[in-house]
């Protein structure tokens, strides 16, 4: 048995969330897809009936922007279907969403309110999973994050420290704006939710959580060429380039920062330091890259 569940453990923010501070007495257990993938109905129910908990944090998703537009089916069946899956369960949900259901054209930080207009696949069954847990479940919280980053998983902290021993130069965009997100704060923030929902003195709704302050992609790689270089790792040349120099299959968004007061409001939750974060990663990354 466990008061929390946790799907998707194998990623890097349900990796954060498997090994963070939990309130002492509070049960948690964290599935990779590989123990549940919620995409299966059975699986599902074979979990909810052995382990009875009482709220479920939803960190599993298809996350392949670019791939996810030749694999639309897919990305729907996690982001969109899976989530639905979830919330058809009866139990409070804390579900992961993202910056990408936005185009990117407002010019200040989007608010929860904002009109969401997705342009790509990804963002596009994201914002169907956000539909389907409103239509579905009333007691959710709907978590949107944005450039998260880790020691665990994919991420662009990884890319650009490996593209830092392969190359002499290394070219980022320099006009698209987000907020980066340490992932074990993300993870923090989910527990307090918990927490607080627990207790019957959460909140409800859609929020908004990331790094402070806001940056472009080429100021974050010079942010972790900085810190790496202080490690003493290698570090290229970095160029700033535009989006249209850089394309890719997906759109991405010019402009994907998050304004976080409601999550303040709500549940006391402050924006990260996402550059503490980041020396926090490439802390623990240090002796894997020197290998």
């Amino acid at each position: 048995m466990a008061d929390v569940l946790v799907v998707g453990s194998g990623g890097q923010l349900g990796f954060e969330l498997a090994r963070a501070c939990w309130p002492a007495g509070l049960g948690v257990v964290a599935r990779p897809r590989a123990g549940l993938d919620i995409t299966d109905a059975a699986a599902l129910r074979a979990n909810l009936a052995e382990l009875r908990p009482k709220i479920i944090v939803n960190a599993a998703a298809y996350t392949e922007v670019d791939r996810a537009e030749d694999e639309p089916e897919r990305a729907f069946a996690v982001n969109r279907d899976g989530a639905g899956q979830l919330a058809r369960a009866g139990l409070p949900l804390i579900h992961v969403s993202t910056d990408y259901v936005f185009d990117g054209e407002k010019h200040d930080a989007y608010v929860e309110s904002d009109t969401t207009r997705p342009l790509g696949v990804y963002g596009s069954s994201k914002l169907e999973g956000e539909r389907v847990i409103r239509e579905t479940l009333a007691e959710h919280v709907i978590v949107r994050a944005s450039w998260v980053f880790g020691a665990h998983g994919k991420n662009f902290v990884k890319t650009m420290l490996r593209l830092a021993s392969e190359r002499d130069v290394v070219r980022v965009v320099d006009d698209q704006r987000g907020s980066p997100t340490p992932a074990a704060d993300l993870a923090s923030a989910i527990v307090r939710i918990v927490e607080r929902v627990l207790a019957d003195r959460g909140r409800f709704g859609t929020f908004h959580f990331g790094g402070a302050p806001a940056t472009t992609w080429h100021g974050f790689a010079a942010a972790i060429f900085e810190e790496h270089r202080a490690r003493g790792g290698r570090v290229p040349k970095l160029e700033a380039i535009t989006t249209d120099q850089y394309p890719l299959k997906a759109a991405r968004a010019k402009n994907s920062v998050l304004g976080c007061d409601a999550i303040r409001e709500a549940y006391g939750i402050e924006q990260p330091s996402w550059r503490a974060g980041l020396g926090a990663v490439l802390d623990e990354l240090s002796g894997r890259v020197r290998a």
